[in-house]
């Protein structure tokens, strides 16, 4: 009796045990065929969609979030806002994506950091490029964001500056150079000053000449052309950017060597000098994912970038009739031919 007890104490136990493990099991099958949360990202675009700039910046953060495994229609979901280039539209864009309850905003240069940030204390902001964000007020410091913006930046006022530098040593003869600025753009501030107090020291004589978009890039360059300016240098507005083609083309009609960013001297400018911009934007996917892991944006360092290049267009100077020096030359990182 003892031993037939013992027997169907065990079986017992072996035929709960086994109910147990199978009443388990489609609850965990269920659980591993659910498909991961969605992220949902929020992204304030500035200019337009359609624009070459755009389309590659937009296409190096989604590079960047391929490769930390979120994929466009899979497990991410991107909510995109463009301004088109009207910079009063971005607040009422930042507005609708916080309705929209998007776990992080991706926002395009100051301007759209702005606006978010004046649209949400809550929602974490990512901003892939921006000029100055301590001089601008957008974060309390470099090493310590504070608040819910953080991201990369790029040494606007340096990069502007260095470019006079750079006009100079390829066309000694420089004594007046126009800056094409948008108005509007909230870094102007910061950078302004340090391309004044630059071209001081080279003896140069500046001329801001304004464009609020497009339409007026034609009568901006046909005053630089009546001012008799030798060269124009370009900051880095995400408009302007977005309209480096027409800007070459003006500035080579009215046969006025263009210094300025990388979308320039591809479009037909004589040289650039700037950071990569689109790796920074591939490189902001890595601010979105540890936010959406739980990081807080105020607790994310800001970014500097590392890596400035220097294009020459020997096309270009071709074209206006001038002869780079060969020291020049040896210093830059590209040089097309």
């Amino acid at each position: 009796m003892l031993c037939y007890g013992r027997v169907y104490q065990m079986t017992l136990r072996r035929t709960f045990l086994g109910i147990l493990a199978l009443s388990l099991l489609p609850v965990a099958s269920f659980a591993q065929q659910q498909p991961p949360r969605t992220a949902r990202i929020g992204f304030l675009g500035q200019t337009s969609a359609s624009l070459s700039a755009s389309v590659i910046r937009v296409e190096a953060l989604r590079t960047g979030l391929r490769d930390l495994g979120y994929v466009d229609g899979k497990n991410l979901t991107i909510e995109f806002r463009w301004a088109e280039g009207t910079h009063e539209r971005l607040p009422n864009l930042a507005a609708e994506l916080v309705r929209l309850k998007v776990d992080v905003i991706v926002a395009q240069g100051t301007a759209g950091a702005s606006a978010a940030k004046q649209a949400t204390a809550t929602v974490p902001i990512v901003v892939p490029v921006v000029a100055d964000p301590v001089a601008t007020g957008l974060v309390a410091s470099l090493a310590r964001p504070g608040g819910n913006v953080t991201g990369l930046t790029w040494f606007s006022h340096e990069v502007s500056a260095k470019r006079l530098e750079l006009l100079r040593d390829a066309l000694p003869r420089t004594k007046r150079v126009a800056v094409l600025i948008n108005p509007t753009f909230p870094a102007n501030a910061a950078i302004l000053p340090a391309i004044a107090l630059r071209a001081e020291s080279l003896k140069l004589e500046i001329q801001e000449f304004e464009s609020r978009g497009r339409k007026e890039f034609e009568s901006a360059f046909t005053a630089m052309a009546a001012k008799r300016v030798d060269a124009v240098t370009v900051i880095d507005d995400a408009m302007l950017i977005a309209h480096a083609e027409a800007i070459a083309t003006l500035a080579a009609r009215k046969r006025l060597p263009l210094v300025g960013f990388n979308e320039t001297v591809e479009a037909g400018g004589l040289m650039a000098y700037g950071a990569n911009f689109p790796e920074m934007w591939r490189r902001a996917a890595s601010y979105v994912d540890k936010i959406l892991k739980g990081t807080k944006p105020g607790e994310l360092p800001i970014e500097q970038a590392t890596k400035f290049e220097l294009v020459i267009n020997l096309k270009a100077a071709k074209a206006l009739g001038l002869t780079i020096p060969q020291s020049l030359l040896q210093r830059a990182d590209e040089v097309i031919r």
